[in-house]
């Protein structure tokens, strides 16, 4: 279990949509996506999705919008909902989900535990307990392989009483909890209860909650939450004639240098505070929350500090155009250029497949890998086949020249093949680095 208690909203999928309930009524947002990424930028733990789909056709539609979501969005899902059969579980956990959910309220659920954990590790198997009556059977569904009980508190009421409290205390497995987001005496409460790993927080209607904010008032009650903290204290920084430290800001994913700016002390202590990345602005003498104005916010990913002490590293998940131009980047201008070959592997990857992209959406006569779509998958399958056979020949032979330009070939009709199937390599890395 990690050493912090989780933030983690939650709702329902229903036809696309993402339904959210308050006080027994329904109302409907129709981005899940952007509301996935606004409490993922805003500091939740970890996202609650349950499928609430009546038909085949929109539970599919339900996993897709699931895998659109563990592309853009980096807190982890945890998904269920619609289970019952176990490629249903494979289908959360294939679609980019942390844990599947099975609900115990259902005793085919219950059958599949054991299936489930045995097939894809009791890790990624959480049993849901839509009543605190199943809390008594936890010890079953942990045998069975449940590793995390998710457990809906609502008949608990505003401020649970002391033997409800203990009764979780007691749980021999991690629990999840239920808990509106504005019953600060409730949600402290469950916090500082250790079986209690996490809370789920309801998603509030027409107003949009801050798990960064939560946080700040949570550590203020002494619950250990996961926000940021600096290892290196200001006074340790070397700063400039005007009192502020140079801040190079860096898109976290592609590296791409965006813009340099200035902080102060208390603009570095409210870039701690909220996760947003707040300057001070030399020009207008004031602090200067990026994103403002222009709703391009930047969310710290991570600070690094130089050797000297003196410069700041921001990498950052940056919301539209770091530049006040309108530019992705402030460094936009050519002083001066030598021709030189990219030979960063992500990027030449990335490239490689962008060209292979366009000529799937933009055919050029004459194209090989037009062809290879134009004949389909079939014949894209025995490419690949055929190339992994040419990888393994080549390997036999002392000479590695051959294995890399078998490799080569391997690679370009494995990346058709990811364009057929729709996988991009953002998929296949953080697959990786799940694993």
């Amino acid at each position: 279990m990690d050493n912090y208690k989780k933030l983690i909203p939650g709702f329902s999928c229903k036809e696309g949509q993402a339904i959210i309930y308050d006080e027994g009524q329904v109302y409907y947002s129709d981005d899940i996506l952007t509301l996935c990424r606004y409490y993922s930028d805003n500091g939740a733990d970890e996202i609650f999705i349950y499928d609430a789909s009546e038909t085949e056709e929109d539970h599919e539609n339900t996993i897709g919008i699931m895998k659109e979501i563990a592309r853009n969005v980096d807190s982890p899902l945890i998904a269920g909902g619609r289970v019952k059969r176990l490629e249903d579980v494979k289908k959360y956990l294939y679609a980019g989900a942390r844990a599947a959910f099975l609900d115990v309220s259902i005793d085919e659920n219950v059958d599949l535990m054991k299936e489930a954990a045995d097939r894809f590790g009791s890790e990624k198997i959480y049993a849901y307990l839509p009543e605190m009556k199943y809390l008594s059977n936890i010890e079953e569904y942990g045998q069975l392989g449940a590793s995390v009980m998710i457990l809906d508190t609502d008949e608990l009421g505003d401020e649970p009483v002391a033997e409800d409290l203990q009764r979780l205390a007691d749980s021999s497995h991690p629990l999840i909890v239920f808990c509106d987001e504005d019953k600060p005496g409730a949600l402290t409460s469950y916090l500082k209860i250790p079986s209690v790993s996490g809370v789920l927080l309801s998603v509030p209607e027409e107003k949009e909650g801050n798990c960064m904010n939560t946080k700040q008032e949570l550590k203020a009650r002494g619950i250990p939450v996961d926000i940021f903290e600096s290892s290196v204290e200001w006074s340790a920084f070397k700063l400039n004639s005007d009192g502020l430290i140079p801040v190079i800001v860096q898109d976290y994913k592609s590296s791409e240098v965006l813009m340099m700016a200035y902080m102060n002390k208390e603009a570095y202590e409210q870039t701690l505070k909220t996760g947003r990345m707040t300057y001070y602005s030399r020009s207008r003498r004031q602090l200067w929350l990026k994103g403002e104005t222009s709703g391009h916010f930047q969310y710290v990913k991570s600070l690094k500090l130089d050797c000297d002490n003196d410069t700041i590293l921001a990498k950052v998940n940056q919301i539209g155009a770091a530049c006040h131009t309108g530019s992705r980047t402030c460094f936009f201008q050519t002083l001066a250029e030598k021709e030189y070959r990219e030979t960063n592997p992500l990027k030449v990857f990335e490239e490689v497949y962008a060209i292979i992209q366009d000529r799937k959406i933009h055919p050029k006569e004459g194209s090989y890998t037009n062809y290879l779509f134009d004949k389909g998958i079939d014949k894209i399958l025995k490419k690949v086949g055929e190339e992994a056979s040419e990888i393994i020949i080549a390997a036999k032979n002392p000479n590695s020249e051959e294995v890399k330009y078998e490799m080569s070939d391997f690679l370009y009709h494995m990346m058709v093949l990811m364009a057929e199937k729709g996988l991009r390599w953002e998929d296949i890395t953080e697959e990786l680095a799940n694993r």
